[in-house]
């Protein structure tokens, strides 16, 4: 079979290592074979791709920010307030504590997306022993692929064949954002300002490097061009690292008119009005992604923590068991299988489904939360002894648990330790300042002792 043809092949099936084999074969005959170059760019490139708008991190506060004016925002216009994360139980990160995995809540260190916040520009080449009219393209087996520091941008940007893999490879392979940038401004010049595509990769850009503004105004130019649903996403992205909430709504609001029942926009609303504090609108939409698509666990999910969290822990059970069916196996919904089952009375499978969480956690903020819930287990079981051991096991696990240093206080206090109990409120005070419980029931046993004494 004729080796390109083959290449090719490899790469129709995702079998990039092959055709990046095969392509290095072929450039060691011929060094300045384009297509082969080319392809074997796009497989390594779609080895390592990963794509940023699901594994995006959203930056609640950057230490550069230079757009923030007022500290005190609008009632309904920020997502900055302590009164909207009293909603639902969250963790020390903010993250709803619902066994919900969602982009920008776990940023895995030493991928391509965190390269390309903290890679320098490749300059630094070793140089090789080769003729410096081929130095670019050609390439050794035992040396990098791309000299990146001789690279003519100018000239590469004026190929429309070569230029748009070239820049996906600087983005995401190579993790050099400023070549990448440098590529971009140079292909939006050669096309007359008229690609929207440039434009949203320069706003990509621009994001990486923590110009926001610049983004911003690069995607509203693409918009006015082409109507995509990725730049709809990356422009409510921008206002959501902003704390620009009713920006984004009108965003997406902009974007369903362009594609109307559009499962990611949709998507976006939910979790946007999620962060506002209106679980109402939130699962309405959810309800609307469950009815485009019945497959999506992340909507069939939030529709169960707002039935469990609204005294309906018969209809959330309902949902969990769809996501069990649909192959998802975790710790978190295990989790909230076995609460659903506690709190509707199927006592018979809430240790079960509560042991093979444990058995699938992996992270020991997760392992914590799984033993706070089975001291609940225990009490609903009137075992107080069992109830103290297993949340004396969460705090060993996560030392920095409020909510599991309130509930050993009251227990402790329930015992006659009264001192003792004391001492647990105000660790669990310290620990999670916003936390209701512990300010009130230390009120409590101060009002109790005053009227004593």
């Amino acid at each position: 079979m004729e080796p390109f043809y083959l290449a090719l092949s490899y790469y129709r099936r995702r079998n990039f290592d092959k055709c990046a084999e095969t392509c290095t074969e072929i450039l060691d005959k011929q060094p300045l074979d384009q297509a082969a170059w080319c392809l074997k760019m796009k497989a390594l490139t779609k080895r390592v791709y990963i794509d940023d708008l699901d594994s995006e991190e959203v930056i609640a506060g950057d230490f550069l920010d230079n757009d923030t004016v007022a500290s005190a925002p609008r009632p309904g216009t920020s997502m900055k307030v302590e009164e909207m994360l009293k909603s639902r139980p969250r963790s020390t990160t903010g993250r709803p504590i619902s066994g919900i995995n969602r982009p920008g809540t776990q940023a895995r260190p030493g991928s391509s997306i965190e390269r390309l916040k903290t890679a320098r520009p490749l300059t630094g080449q070793s140089v090789r022993a080769i003729r410096l009219g081929t130095a670019a393209i050609y390439s050794q087996r035992d040396g990098p692929f791309i000299q990146v520091s001789r690279l003519n941008l100018t000239k590469y940007a004026k190929q429309p064949c070569l230029s748009k893999p070239l820049f996906e490879y600087l983005f995401y392979h190579e993790g050099d954002v400023r070549n990448a940038m440098e590529l971009a401004v140079q292909a939006t010049q050669a096309n007359h300002f008229e690609d929207w595509w440039w434009k949203v990769q320069l706003a990509k850009c621009y994001n990486a490097l923590n110009l926001i503004r610049d983004s911003e105004q690069q995607l509203r130019s693409a918009l006015k061009q082409h109507n995509h649903i990725e730049t709809y996403i990356r422009l409510i992205r921008i206002y959501l690292r902003l704390d620009q909430p009713l920006s984004a709504l009108e965003v997406c609001k902009a974007g369903l008119t362009a594609f109307p029942n559009d499962v990611s926009i949709s998507t976006e609303v939910a979790r946007l009005y999620e962060e506002l504090g209106d679980a109402t609108m939130s699962v309405k939409h959810y309800r609307n992604i469950v009815i485009e698509d019945a497959m999506n666990t992340e909507a069939i999910a939030c529709i169960g923590v707002y039935h469990f969290y609204n005294n309906q822990p018969e209809l959330a059970l309902r949902y969990y068991r769809r996501v069990l069916a649909m192959g998802v196996h975790s710790a978190e919904l295990y989790n909230n299988l076995g609460l659903c089952c506690l709190y509707s009375q199927q006592l018979d499978l809430t240790m079960a489904c509560l042991q093979r969480a444990l058995d699938l956690a992996i992270s020991n903020q997760i392992k914590a939360e799984v033993w706070y819930n089975l001291s609940h287990v225990a009490i609903a079981a009137g075992d107080v002894e069992l109830a103290m051991q297993c949340l004396s096991i969460c705090l060993v696990i996560d030392p920095t648990h409020a909510p599991a240093f309130n509930n050993i206080a009251i227990l402790q206090y329930k015992s006659g330790r009264a001192n003792l109990a004391k001492a647990y409120f105000t660790t669990a005070k310290n620990l999670q300042e916003n936390m209701l419980e512990p300010q009130k029931n230390l009120e409590y046993l101060q009002n109790k002792y005053l009227t004593v004494e």
